[in-house]
């Protein structure tokens, strides 16, 4: 099915399901996505990491992008929520991301000062203390975690070679609440491999899962736009509201986006 791309590095500002009015920033290539994971869902396609590293936008570039924006949007009196890192992969790997992370704080704190700093992360590098550090920092610290069984993680998110879950599960516990879990529920047929993270089992061991990290929101959603396989089939919200409320019952405050 056909996907995009995002082709700058400030795109927005676009209303979000999520977050409202949301200034975008994306920090890998503009021409192809870049990422630890190859979701079967992802919007922008098909992960490509060859050459990554001379794709990404530099430090300064970022800073001084974002600072323009903000300012033309200031001056306009236009409205902002948030400044997300989003775009075609996943943002931590880049190699300044802390770095990054410190001048857009600096440069909303002058220009923007009641919008939120929000990074959608696979939390597949959160084991980095830099990149720990970095997203302990920002006001909307949203990870990922889609199933807490490794073989669906294996088949819906296709992690690399060296992904390790439990470590994973571990350090979103090491945040002691300090974020906001993202979880996409779907079901889908893929590579002779039936996908769904909205069975009971899948259900039952990812709330076990949020006891433990205990965050401070947790965001579940569905496909909303196209993916790069056929066949992936949305998840209704009566069968969300479900999941929520049992999410609920456990203390903790859902978003749901379908």
């Amino acid at each position: 099915m056909s996907t995009f791309l995002f082709d700058k590095v400030i795109f927005g500002p676009v209303q979000s399901r999520r977050l409202g009015a949301s200034l975008g920033i994306n920090l890998m290539p503009n021409d192809r996505k870049v990422c630890t994971y190859d979701c079967i869902y992802c919007e922008c396609g098909w992960t490509d990491n060859k050459g990554h590293r001379a794709g990404f936008h530099s430090r300064r570039e970022v800073r001084e992008g974002l600072e323009e924006r903000l300012q033309q949007m200031k001056d306009r009196d236009e409205a902002l929520d948030t400044i997300t890192f989003a775009g075609n992969g996943e943002p931590t790997m880049h190699p300044r991301f802390d770095l990054i992370i410190q001048d857009t704080l600096a440069i909303r704190n002058r220009l923007f000062p009641d919008a939120r700093v929000a990074v959608l992360s696979n939390a597949s590098l959160i084991h980095k203390p830099k990149i720990f550090n970095a997203l302990n920092r920002v006001d909307l610290n949203i990870l990922k975690l889609d199933s807490v069984f490794e073989e669906t993680v294996k088949n819906l998110n296709q992690p690399g070679p060296h992904f390790d879950l439990k470590r994973q599960v571990d350090h979103l516990v090491a945040f002691n609440g300090a974020l906001i879990i993202q979880t996409l529920f779907l079901r889908a047929w893929y590579n002779g491999q039936s996908i769904d993270n909205t069975s009971h089992a899948e259900v039952d061991a990812w709330l076990k899962a949020l006891q433990r990290i205990n965050p401070r929101q947790v965001m579940i959603y569905t496909v909303a736009r196209d993916t790069p396989i056929d066949g992936v089939e949305r998840i209704e919200y009566g069968d969300l509201r479900r999941i929520a409320d049992r999410v609920e019952a456990l203390g903790i405050p859902v978003q749901i986006s379908d």
